[in-house]
Parts: structure tokens; sequence; C-alpha cells
């Protein structure tokens, strides 16, 4: 700290800041605190633990913590979710040129942090990305075999889609200029896990990447948040940046889910038929059964930054089907058309799935999962 003419006490500027996204991490910011202090002995550094609103209150750890060190700062998220949002608020919340991106949960091995800095001292590149596979790295002690085979599949569907240039693309430690996050926030997404892959993808000119191998090591506290929406999540991203931006990764995943629900509604429909009941009346059922389904999905997966919780759940149930019923209605009536012109069930029951699909959309986007909600 130094003391200005006007005397006025002034923080020595930070050169790195290392942001770290947190969800129910509270066991393990201390011990990584620690870490980071030893580590970055001699660095003039910070680190901001952007906080998605955990149950454990891993924020109030945080705050204690900045009590006695002003170089730790926490981020509080109230009804906003995901990782790669975290680290771009993160990013944007410093004024440090350089900025390190890494987990909460001990598995990134902070000692590495010295030399990617150097690194990016040193060179002229835009980023720096810790490698699990390097020739010094290993993802074996933190990862089991199907994740380890899973990871492996993700990096080369990156690799191959998107031309990207390095050995990690899915990794969650990189460093990077801050600078360059400035520039790309418009065109990143805020949801999903993989930032990494999201800041070197949507660069317009390729960037110049380093890396530094480390072990990854194995969870100590805490529970994986990797789950099924994270790879569906993962997959709307890579076809965003490989349509341009074109699609974006919601619309993948809202189209993914309205195809389980083209599914459900024509197993519905032929087991209505099957038992014996009228067309109009199976269809009908059949689109609200799909209706039920889709709201599902879509809240748990599609807008999981946007979840409905308890109450809100069911009162946005009712909205939703509420709205969707005008799309039932025009379905049931363009699908019954087909059916007496053309008697083929599957063929009646997709025109109508598909007008009910367009409205579901429109619905969803700008009503149900509004993001004031």
């Amino acid at each position: 700290m130094t003391i200005t003419k006007a005397g006025i006490a002034q923080q020595e500027s930070v050169e790195l800041s290392v942001v770290i996204p947190t969800f129910n991490e509270r066991e393990n910011i201390v011990p990584l605190v620690e870490r980071l202090r030893a580590a970055l002995a001699g660095i003039a550094w910070e680190v901001i633990f952007v906080d998605d609103d955990s149950n454990d209150k891993t924020v109030d750890v945080v705050r204690h913590l900045s009590l006695d060190d002003r170089r730790i700062r926490a981020i509080r998220r109230v009804h906003r979710r995901g990782l790669a949002g975290a680290c771009l608020e993160g990013i944007l919340s410093t004024s440090a040129p350089i900025v390190a991106v890494m987990d909460a949960d001990l598995q990134h091995d902070e000692t590495r942090l010295t030399a990617m800095l150097a690194m990016m001292r040193s060179s002229r590149i835009d980023l720096v990305v810790a490698t699990r596979y390097g020739e010094e790295g290993s993802s074996g002690e933190g990862f089991n075999r199907i994740r380890q085979a899973g990871s492996q599949m993700a990096i080369g569907m990156a690799q191959r889609l998107l031309k990207v240039d390095t050995s990690d693309p899915m990794s969650g430690f990189f460093m990077v200029k801050r600078a360059l996050i400035d520039e790309l926030a418009p065109k990143l997404s805020q949801q999903g896990f993989k930032i990494l892959l999201d800041v070197i993808a949507s660069s317009p000119t390729p960037l110049k990447i380093g890396e530094i191998s480390y072990v990854f090591r194995p969870r100590i506290h805490g529970e994986s948040k990797l789950d099924a929406s994270v790879v569906l999540e993962y997959l709307g991203l890579l076809v965003a940046k490989w349509s341009g931006d074109l699609i974006s990764p919601r619309m993948v995943l809202f189209g993914l889910v309205g195809l389980s629900g083209v599914i459900v509604h024509l197993t519905a429909l032929r087991l209505l038929l099957l038992a014996g009941f009228a067309f109009p009346a199976s269809q009908a059922a059949a689109m609200l059964t799909a209706v039920v389904s889709n709201y599902t999905l879509n809240n748990s997966l599609t807008y999981r930054d946007r979840r409905r919780h308890g109450a809100r759940f069911l009162t946005g149930l009712v909205l939703f089907s509420a709205f969707c019923s005008v799309g039932v209605v025009a379905g049931t009536g363009v699908s019954s058309l087909f059916y007496t012109r053309e008697p083929q069930w599957w063929l009646a029951g997709l025109a109508g799935a598909v007008i009910g699909a367009g409205w579901n959309y429109i619905t969803s986007s700008m009503i149900t999962w509004r993001r004031s909600g």
C-alpha cells in the first residue's frame, strides 16, 4: 500500500486476479486460500470467488477471510447459475491485466500459476492453458475411467469440429489477458461449463496459446458438478460455435427436449389409440402429456440457470400449460384435418407436434422462463 501526496491510501496495483466460481464448496475455501498465499508469494494478486448462492453459505467463509485480507473478494450471484457466466462476471469485475480461472475443488495445481504467469510475461501469447494431457500432465488421479474416456472424446470433438489448437480445450484451469475477454464478452455464452473452449472458438482471429502441464488431483471435499445436463450443454456449445453462433446453445437444448417431446407425444398417442379412444381425444391428451414432459425437462436442462423450484415450479407449469393450450388447440385441429384426409396416425400426430413445438418455444423464452423471473 502506498500514500499519495493527497494523503489517500492506495492499494498496490494487482497484476494477477484469480477467478474461482463456486457452488457448495465451503470446506475447500480456507485450504485453497492458504495454498494461493504460498504459491503466489511475491506477486501482486487477488482472488475473486464468484458464488452461485450456495446452500452451504460458501460466500460467508470468503467474506470472513476478506476481513483480514483485502486480496480476497466475493461476488454472490442470486437467481443466476452457470460456471461460464460466473467466470465471465468475475473476470469483468477486476482491473488486473491478467486473469487466471481455476476450480475451488483443489483438483487444480495452484503451484503452476507462477509458471503460467511467467509465460504470459515473457511471451506474446493471449492465454496459457494448464493441460492434463501434456508431457508431464495427468488426469488419471482425478478422473475415473468413464470420465477419462468422456473427457478425451469431448476433446476430440472440439479439435475436429472447431479446429481448436490445444491439447486440453476442456480445461477449467487457464490464464488469459483480461483485455481479450473484454473484447470477446458479447460473444461468450453464460451457459455451460467450458468457458475456455468458448473463448478460443469465439475469437475472430487465431489466438496464440501456450501450455503448462499439471497433474489433475482427486477431489477431497464436495461432489462433482458433472451430470447429463453438463454434457448436453457442451454439445449445445459445440453446435453453436460450429454454426458461427447462428444457433444458440439454449436453442439446441430446446430442440433436443422438443425431440424427446415428439417421442413422448407419439408414444402416448399410439397407446391411447390402441386403448380404443377416438383420435381427437387421444391427440389432445398426447399433446398435453408432451407439454408436461417438455416443461419438466426444459426446467432441468434448457433453463437450468433460471430453474423454477418448489411452488414456482408448479406455477410455472400452470403458466406454461395455459399458454401451450393454444398450441394444443391449433395442433389438434391441424392434425385432425391431416388424419381425415390421410389416415396415417404418425403423420397427423407429427403435424400437430410441430405446431405445438413452435408455440412452446415462444412461450418458454418470453414468458415462463423470462430472465426477470
